[in-house]
């Protein structure tokens, strides 16, 4: 969201009756311990002191300030002049307040304007990589894969509702009482969903999904102990060798950072057509053509859906499709895609394991209103893909890859599926982190012969026991 449309409905904002809740003040929450200074600094929060001042502050800068000049000054100036304001106004009342609560008072006021108020600092921290909003009183957020309350509050429901209308108009969606449901994203590419009441009983709730500025690549895997080089060898030939494959896992398990580390195999020379509900995905290469569903109107007219873009993009000469997620009906077409000549496609889908992600998608088929025996469900998944990448998210808040299976045919009924690599469990150690490694199971996939006959196979002895 750019400068003009964060003020275009801010005065507006400036006027609409929020007022500081009535009562005493709950005391209020102290940073944790491994917050920095800074961090401690523009993460503590308001007392009810400093928001009562903040919203008296900010209301009476709305007056002051010309909107007209304010819209053509680049951020960071618009920012300068916005706290040399407060700090005048800080001397003109006279406040009694310290250097810090100043300091948290004027980023307070410039985040109200500029940003998405209490939201922009965590927005800010790279270490936050969920926020996740439940009413107005209570903002957690996930850190390093453990989730910690902040001490950070809107005003109200009203102060909550104007920053997600800003988040949802900005990419031209609505929410209201008629729509009560919606995903969207930031301008970094972050993912929002948003629900409101009726549906959310105690107020809005919203969810940020945040992805790093740099995406992270092979390297910072293997680092991180998700991946071995074994591993990130063969997914690489296999990516190469257009082989079609499935990333199943549970929410917030890594299922689209495994997807960005994927695609960064892709050649630099093949056109790739990417279908998402809110895009998010970050490619690197230069031939990319991004589809992305609507939702209906006012009127309720107007939506595309998934299963629509992916019918659309068998018309627009790919040579990958990449699906970021797999929900329902566009199952089928997805997998007619696969069987028709769509090598290499990457997609992703919530399961448990890689059984569960084909029992998934065999539900999916269904949806889509065709009506094909069970045998030829079976028949048509098994031919379509080629294997599942299976990711998870453990309690010590690391995500691993658990299973890499081949899907290698049928007998009888039953799709046959062959692990590769799997994760073995040690247990926990002193810290409380889960210990285990990825080891080989010593089977040799059957696609290994094909990547083989391309001249892009790692070498044999990564199957070794």
């Amino acid at each position: 969201m750019d400068l003009k449309e964060r003020l275009r409905g801010l005065r507006n904002a400036a006027t609409a009756p929020v007022e500081a809740t009535p009562g005493a003040a709950p005391a209020r929450q102290e940073p944790p311990a491994h917050w920095s200074a800074h961090e401690r600094l523009v993460l503590r929060g308001l007392n009810e002191s400093e928001r009562e001042w903040q919203l008296k502050l900010y209301r009476e800068l709305m007056e002051m300030i010309d909107l007209s000049v304010m819209i053509e000054l680049e951020p960071a100036e618009a920012r300068r002049q916005i706290r040399d304001i407060v700090q005048q106004l800080f001397v003109k009342h006279a406040l009694p307040f310290n250097a810090a609560s100043r300091e948290v008072i004027t980023r307070s006021v410039e985040d109200e304007i500029l940003g998405l108020g209490p939201l922009e600092p965590l927005l800010d921290d790279p270490m936050v990589t969920d926020i996740l909003v439940n009413g107005s009183q209570q903002i957690y957020v996930e850190r390093h894969g453990k989730l910690e309350l902040t001490p950070l509050k809107f005003h109200d429901d009203a102060h909550l509702m104007r920053v997600i209308d800003r988040i949802v108009t900005a990419v031209g969606r609505r929410i209201d009482e008629s729509s009560p449901m919606v995903d969207a994203r930031l301008k970094d590419g972050s993912r929002v969903n948003v629900i409101i009441p009726p549906l959310a009983i105690d107020g809005p709730c919203m969810s940020i999904r945040r992805f790093p500025a740099e995406r992270l690549r092979t390297e910072n895997l293997i680092a991180l102990g998700t991946l071995t080089p074994a591993i990130a060898e063969l997914m690489k030939a296999m990516v190469r060798g257009r082989l079609n494959i499935l990333i199943s896992g549970g929410t917030g398990s890594g299922k689209t950072t495994m997807l960005n580390v994927l695609s960064g195999y892709i050649p630099v020379d093949e056109r790739i057509v990417t279908i998402e509900d809110a895009a998010e995905l970050q490619l690197q290469q230069p031939h990319v053509v991004r589809l992305e569903t609507r939702p209906a109107n006012v009127e309720g007219k107007g939506e595309i859906k998934q299963r629509e873009l992916v019918k659309n993009a068998l018309r627009m000469r790919p040579e990958r499709i990449i699906l970021g997620e797999i929900r329902g009906e566009e199952a089928f077409d997805m997998l007619q895609a696969m069987n028709t000549g769509h090598d290499g496609s990457l997609a992703t889908i919530h399961a448990n394991s890689p059984r569960d992600a084909l029992a998934r998608l065999e539900s999916m088929v269904a949806m889509s209103g065709i009506d094909l025996p069970a045998k030829m469900v079976h028949a048509q998944i098994a031919s379509a893909l080629d294997a599942i990448i299976q990711v998870a998210r453990l309690e010590d808040g690391s995500r691993r890859l658990l299973s890499l299976t081949e899907v290698q045919g049928m007998e009888a009924d039953v799709i046959t599926l062959a692990e590769i690599f799997t994760f073995e469990r040690r247990g926990l150690d002193d810290l409380g982190r889960v210990r285990g490694n990825i080891r080989a199971t010593g089977v040799v996939p059957l696609f290994f012969d094909r990547l083989q006959r391309r001249g892009i196979a790692p070498p044999n002895e990564i199957f070794s026991l």
